[in-house]
C-alpha cells in the first residue's frame, strides 16, 4: 500500500513539471520551423545539352508529389517561404564496363540537377547545390529501349535527395 501512495504522490508532483514540456517529431523526417509555412516549387528548367523532353516535367511532377505528401506545406505558385528552383544541368550516357574487345559492355546514364534552395524565414536553411543520380544498363540495349525505366529511377533518387537536403536537412 505504501508503494501505491508513494507512485502516486510521486506521479502528481511530476505531472505539472511534464505538462510544461513539448516533444515535437515527424514521421516523414522533416524538420521545417513551424513559422514556415508555404513552399514555391518552381518548373524543372532543362539546360543539359542532350534533351530528354519529357524530363524536366516528371522531375517537377514528382517533386511537387514528395513535398504535398511528405510536408504541411501549402504550395504556391510565388513567394513562398520556402523556394526550390531546380536546373537540369546535364544528361549523360558513358561506358562503364568495357569487353576485351574495347566494345561497351554496360553504359551510365546520369542526370545532374542544379538546386537553389531558400528559406525566407531562415537563411541559414539556404542551400545551393548540385545533385546527381544514375543508373547503369547493358549496352546491348538501346538507351531508347531503357530510357523511360531509367529514368524513373533517377528522378525517384534525385527527389528524395533534394528532399533530404532542403526539408530533412540530412
Amino acid at each position: 500500500m505504501k508503494r501505491l501512495s508513494f507512485a502516486l504522490t510521486s506521479l502528481l508532483v511530476l505531472l505539472p513539471l511534464l505538462s510544461g514540456c513539448k516533444v515535437s517529431y515527424s514521421f516523414s523526417g522533416t524538420s521545417i520551423q513551424a513559422d514556415v509555412k508555404t513552399i514555391c516549387i518552381e518548373p524543372v528548367v532543362n539546360k543539359a545539352t542532350k534533351i530528354n523532353p519529357s524530363l524536366a516535367n516528371q522531375l517537377t511532377e514528382e517533386l511537387n508529389d514528395k513535398y504535398r505528401k511528405l510536408t504541411r506545406l501549402e504550395q504556391v505558385t510565388e513567394d513562398g517561404d520556402l523556394n526550390l528552383i531546380v536546373t537540369i544541368e546535364s544528361y549523360d550516357v558513358r561506358a562503364t564496363a568495357v569487353t576485351a574487345e574495347e566494345v561497351a559492355a554496360m553504359n551510365r546514364l546520369t542526370v545532374t540537377c542544379k538546386v537553389v534552395f531558400t528559406n525566407i524565414l531562415h537563411e541559414e536553411d539556404n542551400l545551393e547545390q548540385s545533385f546527381a543520380a544514375y543508373e547503369d544498363y547493358d549496352s546491348n540495349n538501346s538507351l531508347d529501349m531503357v530510357e523511360n525505366q531509367l529514368c524513373e529511377s533517377i528522378i525517384k533518387k534525385l527527389v528524395d535527395d533534394i528532399f533530404n537536403a532542403t526539408v530533412a536537412q540530412w
